[in-house]
């Protein structure tokens, strides 16, 4: 039970600070409606428990292969991100956030956040560095197990806080004000992207 409350602590940390998943996060809340936003959010939380899991339990084929490659997971991540953030800038804006929250929209949502946290392996590297300290003198399988559900649910706990946060806020923009979310985002995103292409 402790490992799964620093899992929480550890999880709900590793999510919070805002970088590019964030800012998509933000950017589809205010746009698409809470759901789009939250689902986002469980995408990168997911790709977070994999990699969690691949620490845990010392996949050491998995990571090493992961880490070779970083420079093309990198450049397919950057570009992936320029991509995103050139579609955010072209998007017109949703009257209603509740088109935006069926099917096919949650998914691509889901799946576009779980897809940019695998290519970045440097969470991999932070998550084998901070679980060997969590793990030590616990390593037994159900430990480990213990752990990474903690870190899912620690920062699929960040995401519900932050889209149930910013979605408050949704009724306050009009169709011009949101065209100049996607606008401002869109660049953030790009930056983001570019910033990523550049340190490879």
């Amino acid at each position: 039970m402790e490992l799964l409350l620093q899992g929480l602590v550890l999880g709900f940390s590793i999510a919070a600070p805002v970088g590019p998943i964030g800012v998509l996060c933000i950017r589809r809340t205010l746009a698409e409606g809470r759901a789009s936003g939250f689902v986002s959010g469980l995408g990168a939380a997911t790709a977070d428990a994999i990699y969690g899991s691949i620490a845990a339990f010392g996949l050491t084929v998995i990571s090493s292969v992961l880490v070779e490659q970083k420079v093309w997971l990198g450049l397919i991540g950057g570009a992936f991100l320029c991509y995103l953030g050139i579609r955010t800038f072209l998007a017109r804006p949703l009257p209603q956030p509740a088109t935006a929250v069926h099917g096919q929209g949650l998914v691509s949502a889901y799946a576009s956040t779980f897809f940019l946290t695998l290519t970045n392996p440097m969470t991999l590297l932070s998550f084998a560095a901070i679980f060997a300290g969590f793990v030590r003198g616990n390593s037994d399988g159900l430990s480990s197990v213990m752990l990474v559900l903690g870190v899912f649910l620690g920062s699929a706990m960040w995401w519900l806080l932050l889209s149930g946060g910013v979605g408050l806020l949704r009724a306050q923009f009009d169709l011009n004000a949101l065209r100049w979310v996607n606008r401002i985002f869109g660049i953030i995103i790009i930056a983001f992207g570019i910033i990523i292409l550049h340190n490879l």
